[in-house]
């Protein structure tokens, strides 16, 4: 062959092969810091997620995608051979958070006058933002396009986009009345059986209750479920908390902000309103009451846990979260949804309300857990916006720590509390041998103070370590449009 023939032809072979390569690179790759099949942390202040205090100069050994191992780093024993060390000297770990009530859409920005409120399906930021933040299991807390959720589920699991593992809810169980033109309204208790039995075949594995479905329909519902050996849970406005719980519920979201059974001159299976329901709480209801004491003791003692959404309610009060706060999770959405989000803010810091209602969020949170309650936590990114997804589980655990928990307690509604709610506290929620290596590495100490929570430099899912900021930077300017 001819000199000039032969280059030409290794050339060609050479491009040929590094194309190849490129194809065959791993969709994850850009954002994936540690992957070594064994790995030791060395050096790190672990908060394992019980509520224990943080212990100091530990090393956790993960391996196959588990952490086979939690001792003093100061131990003589040998460290596994082919092991890659980390020296995490200064930072924490936590575990992977399990957001409880989490979203695959963002309310979408200018609506028209007149026009329809409607919300876009985030199906390259939320995954990717709900990892970076940290957030390794999320639960959908209802959905608006089912197909599409389970189809990024799937493609999770597959390995083709990063994310969180999800639990993925069915649509909305929603009566007539709605304010969402996206949610199918049930007809009768053998129309939310249907849909139950429906998704439940299709991969659905809970259900969520909405604010206008009558209580047969909600019975339908929960039977159904329960047959299926799936959770339902609800944000209710038409049933009361203890009717909910009487009927079977297994969870309740928000909390005291949507119970409307104390509102004056309640209708069985009407719902009073969201804004009037609010103003009588506010202005009206003692948290610490015999009627308010007597829910609680009910819901306890019919085991229905609680969601703790304070990332959402505190965007009911003037002025918060600070606007330095913001700062991060505003350059993740486009400049129209930035834009609707802070005029609507600069709206509600007119509002005297919001405030009173947090408190008083706060105040029925800690009551319920005083009383035996399982709180666990979400950050709900829907309202008018400006809740993020991975930076409102930030901000939840802050809030928890403002609301009176300590941060090892808030770390533990945010961790283990919700994968005890899942059956799944001996797989994951928890930093502990033999469960999946899914932990938060952050560059500073929560318990010393709580926004430190927000330096996530790698997040562990099943042992593979993510670039935290590549994620962010890779969805940047996105949330509110995809």
């Amino acid at each position: 062959m001819h000199p000039v023939q032969r280059a030409a032809t290794l050339s060609l072979a050479l491009t040929f092969s590094l194309s190849c390569a490129a194809q065959h690179k791993s969709p994850l790759a850009d954002y994936i810091k540690e992957d070594a099949p064994i790995l030791v942390l060395d050096h790190v202040r672990v908060i394992d997620g019980t509520g224990a205090a943080p212990q100091e100069d530990m090393r956790v050994v993960i391996a196959d995608g588990k952490i086979t191992a939690l001792q003093d780093a100061r131990s003589r024993a040998s460290f596994p051979p082919n092991a890659k060390l980390l020296d995490l000297t200064g930072k924490t770990i936590i575990p992977g958070l399990v957001g409880m009530h989490e979203h695959l859409f963002y309310p979408l920005p200018d609506r028209p006058a007149g026009g329809l409120g409607l919300y876009g399906e985030a199906a390259d930021s939320a995954p990717r933002l709900y990892l970076a933040g940290g957030v390794t299991t999320a639960r959908t807390g209802g959905s608006l396009e089912p197909y599409t959720d389970l189809e990024l589920k799937k493609a999770v699991e597959a390995g083709k986009i990063p994310g969180p593992k999800f639990d993925i809810t069915g649509p909305y169980l929603e009566g007539k009345g709605t304010f969402a033109i996206q949610m199918h309204q049930l007809s009768d208790p053998d129309d939310a059986a249907r849909l139950v039995d429906y998704w439940a075949a299709e991969g659905a594995t809970s259900f969520k209750a909405y604010n206008y479905l009558t209580a047969d329909e909600l019975k339908a519902a929960i039977d159904h479920a329960h047959v299926h050996g799936l959770k339902i849970t609800g944000h209710l406005c038409s049933i009361g908390f203890k009717q909910a719980a009487a009927l079977g519920i297994d969870n309740l979201e928000h909390g005291l902000a949507v119970d409307t059974e104390f509102f004056p001159g309640k209708k069985p299976d009407v719902c009073p309103g969201f804004l009037e329901n609010l103003n009588y709480i506010v202005k009206s209801l003692d948290v610490q009451g015999p009627a308010v004491r007597d829910m609680i003791s009910d819901l306890v003692t019919h085991h229905v846990a609680i969601t703790s959404t304070l990332a959402v309610m505190e965007t009911l009060a003037p002025n918060r979260p600070p606007m330095e706060r913001e700062s991060a999770a505003l350059k993740t959405m486009t400049v129209e949804a930035a834009r609707e989000y802070l005029t609507v803010r600069s709206t509600m810091a007119e509002q005297k309300t919001g405030d009173t209602l947090l408190q008083k969020e706060m105040q029925f949170e800690r009551e319920f857990v005083a009383a035996g309650g399982l709180l666990m936590a979400g950050c709900d990114p829907t309202s008018y916006g400006g809740v993020v997804p991975g930076f409102g589980d930030q901000r939840n655990l802050e809030l928890l720590v403002e609301a009176g928990f300590t941060p090892v307690e808030a770390i533990r509604i945010a961790s283990l509390n919700g994968a005890k709610y899942m059956g799944k506290d001996g797989e994951i929620g928890s930093i502990a041998p033999g469960k999946a290596a899914d932990i938060v590495v952050l560059g500073g100490n929560p318990a010393d103070k709580i926004e430190n929570v927000e330096k996530v430099e790698m997040v562990f899912k099943d042992g593979v370590g993510y670039d935290s900021a590549a994620l962010i930077r890779s969805v940047s300017g996105t949330v509110g449009l995809r």
